[in-house]
């Protein structure tokens, strides 16, 4: 009786799905969105100008 040691051949690594690279980049665009965001946002916090000119 043989025992089975397993195969000889080495398989080659799988590619990533495709949703998986879109995942990804999807993940990059939100952080990304966020940064710019928070940067307007403190941009417009340093720039602003006393009171608002509806409350004129």
């Amino acid at each position: 009786m043989q025992l089975d040691e397993g195969h000889d051949t080495a398989h080659p690594p799988r590619r990533r799905h495709l949703l998986q690279k879109f995942e990804g980049a999807t993940d990059l665009m939100v952080v990304a969105l966020i940064v710019l965001l928070g940067g307007a946002m403190l941009f417009g916090l340093l720039t602003a100008g006393g009171s608002p000119s509806y409350l004129q």
